[in-house]
This record gives C-alpha cells, sequence and structure tokens, in this order.
C-alpha cells in the first residue's frame, strides 16, 4: 500500500511538470568574441554577444549587450530586458523595470 501511494505521487509529479525543450540554438564563440542564442519551448529567448575591448593593454576588458524574454505563465505577457555589461557595470532596460530618477 505504501509504495503504491509513493507511485502514485510520483507519477502526479511527472505529468505536471511540462517537457520544456530548446527549439533553436546557435553560437559562434572566438578568440575575441562570442555571440549565442537560444529559444524554447515555453518561449523564453536569450541572445547575447560579447567583444573584448583594449585587447593587450592595462584595461583590457569584454563588453557584453543582449537581451532575455519570457512569457509570464498566468498572465501570458511577454517580458524582455536588454543589457549592457561592460567596464561601467551592468545596466539592464525593460518596459516592466522601475527608472531611477534623475540626479
Amino acid at each position: 500500500m505504501k509504495a503504491a501511494i509513493i507511485f502514485a505521487c510520483l507519477l502526479a509529479v511527472a505529468f505536471a511538470r511540462p517537457e520544456i525543450e530548446i527549439v533553436k540554438q546557435d553560437s559562434d564563440v572566438g578568440a575575441e568574441s562570442y555571440s549565442y542564442n537560444v529559444e524554447t519551448s515555453d518561449g523564453t529567448q536569450k541572445q547575447e554577444a560579447g567583444q573584448l575591448q583594449d585587447i593587450g593593454k592595462e584595461n583590457e576588458a569584454i563588453s557584453v549587450t543582449g537581451s532575455y524574454s519570457w512569457v509570464d505563465e498566468k498572465t501570458g505577457e511577454k517580458f524582455t530586458v536588454t543589457y549592457v555589461a561592460d567596464k561601467e557595470g551592468f545596466k539592464p532596460s525593460g518596459a516592466h523595470l522601475p527608472v531611477a530618477p534623475v540626479a
């Protein structure tokens, strides 16, 4: 009886979890740059590209631009965040994100 209850619980968990698959995936990796693009069956998307800046100098760094999107399961609304990450830090933007007041 105990085994049947455990089996039923595991079966319920297995069927409750939707399978999410990668439907698109591209990448390009080089010595001084990279880029990739991933899309899953649930509508999630992620794109990013990075480029090495000031190559061979003391302040050598990578500059990254990208975005990621997802669909809210409850409302069906799509959210997108675009960003730049470089020497000045991580700077995201999106219609749903709060904006800092101008100083």
